[in-house]
């Protein structure tokens, strides 16, 4: 994996939808020797398109992660009772949320389409396994398909499909998990505990991510069979980080002691710090993805703006602590130094 991104360090900057990937960081992860990947989640195929171009003029591998349709639909009534709740504090910025559900595929079959006339060196998935006449299109065109999982049986899954890599995603990672299940409670099964697990059963080459912000960590995965580490919260607070100035502060922010799971935002499961929306409507939340994320987008991106983090999703993982302000690259080398490759 190593000799085909041209990586001389076992590290990847993962991607993190929403803002916090940029172009910027992705180069910046392959002047430290890793790989970035682009987050195309959230965009316009036409956005996309541009990262990519913008990407691709420095001469470097990359990869573009992908979310993959995988509906998780809404009671209409749920949705209702819960955007009435939502509105009251949607209220405080003159806001007027989406009184019916918006169920949408993030233009998955538009952003297939470009990395099929533009390829890049890998695509990952997200969510969801894609058709296998697009994983087998895909590598036609030379791309390295990499899927996220969370245990073994997703791992078999994306294997049957065809896939050459897997990202294996633990409980412990900030922001969306990856789970194909996401009606089903997350198991937190330790990192290297999971690494191993699939290493064992499945033969595909392991990215491993999440809680991932040491150096030890990062050697301890490696030692455990992966082949590299992908590692976003770490870099959330890193200079060419897009997270909001709000989200970048909060996880400084003594105040925030710890992360939980949640779908209080989104309608999926998702890890982030604890905040007074969390508090609030946890418990009254119904599953429902990408509808419950198209409600409270218009509250989160007002409160970000106006410094108010107990409105926003602060998505981090349990190494959140650790994120720095410093360039991106002097974060990966220093998390690679630990780690031996053999």
């Amino acid at each position: 994996m190593l000799a085909r991104f041209g990586m001389s360090i076992p590290l990847i900057a993962a991607p993190m939808s929403g803002g916090p990937t940029t172009p910027a960081m992705v180069s910046a992860a392959a002047r430290a020797g890793g790989l970035g990947v682009l987050a195309a989640g959230y965009k316009t195929v036409e956005a996309v398109e541009a990262e990519i171009t913008s990407v691709r003029a420095e001469g470097i591998p990359f990869g573009v992660n992908v979310f993959v349709p995988n509906p998780l639909p809404v009671d209409p009534d749920s949705y209702r009772t819960y955007a009435a709740a939502i509105q009251r504090e949607a209220d405080q910025f003159g806001l007027t949320l989406p009184a019916e559900p918006i169920e949408d595929d993030d233009g998955f079959d538009e952003k297939i389409a470009l990395l099929l006339d533009d390829p890049v060196p890998m695509v990952s998935f997200t969510f969801g396994v894609p058709p296998r006449s697009v994983i087998a299109a895909l590598r036609q065109a030379n791309s390295v398909v990499v899927q996220t999982v969370t245990t073994a049986d997703e791992a078999a899954q994306a294997h049957d499909a065809g896939v050459d890599m897997l990202a294996v995603q633990a409980a412990a990672a900030g922001g969306h998990s990856g789970t194909l299940s996401p009606r089903k409670p997350l198991t937190p099964v330790p990192i290297v505990d999971l690494v191993q697990r699939i290493v064992a059963t499945v033969p595909l080459p392991v990215i491993a991510t999440g809680g991932l912000a040491t150096p030890a960590a990062v050697a301890e995965v490696i030692r455990a069979g992966a082949a590299a580490a992908a590692v976003g919260t770490v870099l959330l607070r890193a200079t060419e980080s897009g997270a909001s100035a709000t989200h970048q502060a909060a996880l400084i922010d003594p105040a925030r002691t710890e992360t939980v799971l949640t779908r209080a935002f989104t309608g999926r499961p998702a890890r982030g710090l604890r905040n007074a929306f969390i508090d609030a409507h946890e418990t009254e939340a119904p599953l429902g993805y990408p509808a419950l994320h198209h409600l409270t987008s218009p509250l989160r991106k007002a409160a970000a703006a106006a410094g108010k983090p107990d409105y926003v999703h602060l998505w981090a993982g349990t190494g959140y602590r650790h994120a720095t302000a410093e360039p991106a690259a002097d974060i990966l080398r220093r998390l690679a130094s630990d780690a031996k490759v053999s």
